[in-house]
């Protein structure tokens, strides 16, 4: 499938919470670019505009494939969509590297949001959906989604990130939204806020 149909084709699937084991297992690497993988990403696509997302690793709906799509705008401002199978993440070192501290949340722990300090950057090689080598380096939203999905591939979720006060301020957050979101969100849309 071309990117264009990726993105217009696809199914809403529930996306999975932090308590999912999923989301806590290192994804096993994506070797059959055929057909079902197809699918899989085209309602990948979907769901993560459904709930509004920047991005969305496979283990957010379930299936612990090594693939994330991404649909958020750089450091320009410039919306960029994609793909990226089996992520290897390059962050700074040295000199080059300047962390920056953003807000972020996780579409698998809904209303939970917490300051992060990232790299300012990112560069992640992998494969595109049709198998073949892709590179995509950023800053803004998408070098931070770059990173926040390329640890959902190592099993990670950004609270393991934060430190204790950060995990309190975020848990906060999330128990006073999370009776918005209904178990099988955004398949079913979120209340409206008070």
């Amino acid at each position: 499938m071309e990117m264009s149909q990726l993105r217009a084709s696809g199914t809403v699937r529930p996306i999975v919470r932090w308590s999912e084991p999923v989301l806590h297992t290192p994804a096993r690497p994506v070797t059959d670019f055929g057909p079902d993988l197809q699918a899989l990403l085209a309602d990948m696509f979907a769901t993560n505009t459904a709930a509004e997302g920047a991005g969305l690793a496979a283990a957010q709906v379930g299936v612990g494939l090594a693939v994330f799509v991404y649909d958020c705008t750089d450091e320009n401002g410039k919306r960029r969509a994609g793909v990226i199978c089996n992520p290897e993440l390059e962050l700074p070192q040295g000199d080059e590297r300047r962390l920056v501290e953003l807000t972020e949340g996780c579409l698998s722990y809904p209303g939970g949001y917490a300051p992060l300090a990232r790299p300012s950057h990112a560069t992640c090689r992998g494969r595109d959906h049709h198998g073949e080598p892709v590179t995509v380096t950023a800053a803004g939203i998408l070098g931070r989604c770059l990173q926040h999905e390329t640890d959902h591939i190592n099993g990670m979720v950004f609270g393991d990130r934060l430190s204790a006060r950060g995990r309190r301020q975020m848990r906060t957050l999330h128990e006073e939204a999370v009776s918005r979101y209904p178990d099988d969100w955004p398949v079913s849309p979120a209340a409206p806020r008070d």
